[in-house]
């Protein structure tokens, strides 16, 4: 019978270890199947959330991009081996992993203990290789997330052996120290040794010190020991006595490291001669934060470059995978010169804000952006207002439409009237667009589109975009960038078009260039971690769009030197506040309905830029501020600024220009008009679309009847002094204004007007001046003088 069970219980044992060893088999096999590829290790080091380090145009560091694990940013920066310091190594191994380099990923001491201790009914401690923690943080991190499952433990003693046989021992110890999780980092999570060395000390993973070395080492199994550094001072004690007995350091060493002065970020700690503590307190946990990594110079740049970057490569690349070096256009000097043009702002309307750029017109490289008005040292708010804020762009825009009028083969000295119009438009009020000048002011002559730039007049303009055709200008405006708002009717001639400040300068790049629009761009070059180039402008430039011609961006650009130098400030001009010492320059004002955004847009030789001020949310700005008087200056800063140490240059002048003395010399004493060689008649090579409408008829709109208020008057002013007109005051400036009749007097005209020289009064100007309805009283102090702006 005893015999017949014993046979029984062999069966049974035999029978019991077959069946283990069948389902070991086919749990084996299954689990091998779901291995991933372990030749994706050194990839996937080097891709799980390294940090996108972005650099000037010089090399400088602009800041980093963080990554992310899920919702959370990480600092992670990749460092070589030959980058850390030897006593970190050394602490890591001694510390984790004294077998490391006689094991082949899994430890049979390491293993045996855990047996020992499990028979013991002890608990497991430890027992993983560096190998098997590798293999759990990056292989297996997204399967598990660190949950300790037998299935994950197999799967990472079958990846290990794979990986031991097919990296270095000096590679899995590099990949290892890049992706150890070390706390918290206030906006950032820690990872890897660069990440641990700047938050705790401060210092570089090549200038760790053994004392700090084995600081952070004690740290790996549990960063939260940073808050209690009585109770983890003990265990440093203890590393260090393993590394001598390990032979990584001598006792010598261990002792001097015992009694180094060691003060991690954010607590104050004092020693005695021995090396022990006797006072240790915690005095401020944010000194360990990455502040620094989560700045940046130049943010609303760096926002840019951040959505390119996104575009060209796609957000896992640069998040999830990561580790990119990124060059850009950015010029420190000009993004100096910006900032500091922001700052030295003061001149805003109440409760305004900013946005500025300046780009290189020849290749359409953003060198300076700043999206705020900036205050002292506070960060800017986020939102970019050089590159985001849609705002409508005023008269900037009608430069644009004058030189698309040149290329259709008109001249400078083309004239159009400047009197009240009307245009059928069923969805205007009353059925009409009667678009008017600048506070209503008329002067009901035929006038040069030279002389209607300077002056910014709005019913020459809607007259000239009559005549070219909207499809003809508006097919310009497309490939200037800043295409028309849908719907948009003439209104868009006079700026009813939205844009932002950097595809405006983008715009007036091509006055300087020789006619070739190129949109505006933040990068030059990308490579990885390794220096592998992804991208590289060279390789791929940037295609030009041919615009105008050579010949005709002169004209342009001649109109828009116009703008600027023709009128001084007592002659009403609009952009004189923009030159600065004997540099070049063309620009215009722009000001949107309201007023609401006041802009200038401008070029030099050297760069084109474009300001921007208004109200953040919108709003209403002050009647009495004026685009030239607010954003010229802060534009001629910025210029001036970016423009220090450089020899003066000049425009480059295309061949086939010819010049013209101004038809009005009255009015431009001297100034001759840039045209075209009858030999380059193909440059004004822009038809009209066949598809524009036809051209509308529309009828003169009379000067409304005055107001029978008798508490007003009209009166003729002389609108370069905003003083009663005399009979010594040119017809085209005069100008009428209804006014209360109590404030004639802060009108009274100059007591003692000088003739010009040469000149007779003007029979009409003496018989305007009869009819003033008023004169100061004897005694009373006129007020003083003051340029009326003619148009925004």
């Amino acid at each position: 019978m005893v015999l017949r069970f014993l046979k029984f219980l062999s069966s049974f044992v035999i029978a019991a270890l077959l069946a283990g060893a069948g389902v070991a088999a086919t749990y084996g096999l299954k689990w091998w199947r779901e291995l991933p590829d372990y030749r994706q290790l050194d990839s996937l080091t080097r891709t799980l959330g390294a940090e996108t380090k972005v650099f000037a145009r010089d090399n400088t560091p602009l800041g980093s991009l963080i990554p992310k694990v899920g919702e959370q940013a990480i600092s992670r920066t990749l460092v070589n081996l030959s980058e850390i310091s030897p006593f970190m190594v050394a602490s890591l191994i001694s510390n984790e992993d004294r077998r490391f380099f006689e094991h082949y990923g899994i430890d049979p001491y390491g293993l045996g203990r855990q047996v020992q201790r499990l028979a013991a009914g002890e608990s497991v401690q430890g027992g993983s290789t560096l190998t098997n923690q590798l293999i759990k943080n990056t292989l297996l991190l997204q399967e598990y997330q660190q949950a300790r499952t037998p299935d994950r433990k197999i799967k990472e003693w079958l990846l290990s052996v794979q990986v031991e046989r097919s990296f270095t021992k000096a590679e899995i110890l590099q990949d290892y120290l890049n992706t150890i999780y070390w706390g918290d980092g206030g906006p950032v999570e820690l990872y890897g040794i660069h990440s641990a060395a700047q938050a705790y000390f401060r210092t570089t993973p090549k200038n760790l010190t053994l004392a700090q070395s084995a600081y952070l080492t004690v740290l790996v199994p549990s960063a939260g020991r940073y808050f209690n550094y009585k109770e983890m001072r003990p265990l440093m004690k203890v590393l260090l006595a393993r590394m001598v007995e390990d032979k990584w350091i001598t006792q010598a060493q261990s002792d001097a490291a015992w009694k180094e002065n060691l003060q991690p970020r954010g607590w104050k700690v004092l020693y005695n001669a021995q090396g022990d503590i006797t006072s240790a307190k915690l005095v401020d946990r944010t000194q360990k934060e990455l502040k620094a990594v989560t700045f940046n110079r130049a943010p609303h740049f760096m926002g840019q470059v951040e959505q390119e970057l996104v575009r060209r490569f796609g957000r896992e690349k640069v998040y999830g995978s990561g580790g990119l070096r990124v060059y850009t256009t950015l010029d420190p000097k000009v993004q100096n010169a910006v900032e500091t043009a922001s700052r030295e702002a003061t001149g805003l309307p109440p409760g305004a804000t900013l946005g500025a750029t300046i780009i290189d017109p020849y290749s359409g490289e953003v060198l300076g952006m700043i999206g705020q008005k900036l205050k002292g040292n506070e960060p800017p708010a986020d939102w970019n207002n050089a590159a985001q804020g849609q705002r409508q762009i005023g008269s900037t825009i009608k430069p644009l439409l004058y030189t698309t009028a040149l290329s259709t083969g008109l001249t400078q000295d083309h004239r159009e009237d400047d009197k009240p119009i009307q245009f059928p438009c069923p969805s205007c009020k009353d059925g009409v667009y009667a678009p008017q000048n600048f506070e209503s002011q008329t002067s009901y002559r035929s006038m040069t589109i030279r002389e209607a730039l300077d002056r910014s007049l709005n019913l020459v303009t809607v007259r000239l975009a009559d005549r070219i055709g909207l499809q003809t200008f508006f097919g310009k405006l497309r490939e200037l960038g800043v295409p028309p708002n849908d719907g948009t009717g003439l209104a868009a001639a006079l700026g009813a078009v939205e844009t932002t400040p950097v595809k405006m300068a983008a715009a007036y790049a091509p006055f300087v260039n020789g006619g070739q629009y190129r949109e505006q761009r933040y990068i030059t070059r990308v490579t990885n971690a390794r220096g592998e180039v992804l991208y590289d402008v060279t390789m791929s430039p940037v295609k030009a769009t041919p615009v105008w011609t050579p010949q005709i961006a002169w004209m342009g650009l001649d109109m828009i030197r116009g703008v600027v130098n023709d009128l001084t400030a007592r002659q009403g001009g609009l952009a004189w506040p923009a030159k600065f010492g004997d540099w070049p320059v063309g620009g215009k004002t722009g000001t949107s309905n309201g007023p609401k955004d006041f802009w200038f847009v401008g070029t030099t030789p050297m760069y084109t830029g474009a300001v921007w001020v208004g109200k953040q949310q919108g709003g209403l700005m002050p009647q009495n501020y004026y685009s030239g008087l607010v954003n010229a200056p802060i534009w001629r800063r910025m210029m001036e600024l970016a423009h220090q140490g450089l020899s003066v240059r000049t425009f480059s002048e295309p061949p086939g220009i010819v010049y013209t003395a101004a038809p009005d010399p009255g009015y431009l004493p001297g100034v001759q008009l840039a045209g075209l060689d009858p030999n380059y008649s193909g440059a004004a090579n822009t038809a009209v679309q066949a598809d524009a409408p036809p051209p509308v008829q529309y009828n003169e709109a009379r000067y409304a009847g005055v107001s029978n208020d008798p508490k007003t008057i009209l009166i003729s002013l002389d609108r370069t002094t905003n003083r009663l007109a005399t009979e010594f005051t040119p017809p085209e400036n005069i100008v009428q204004r209804r006014v209360y009749v109590e404030q004639l007097p802060a009108y009274a005209p100059d007591e003692n007007p000088t003739p010009l020289t040469d000149e007779k009064p003007d029979p009409a100007a003496v018989k305007a001046a009869g009819n003033q309805g008023g004169a100061p009283q004897v005694g009373e102090v006129p007020a003083p003088a003051k340029p009326a702006p003619s148009s925004p």
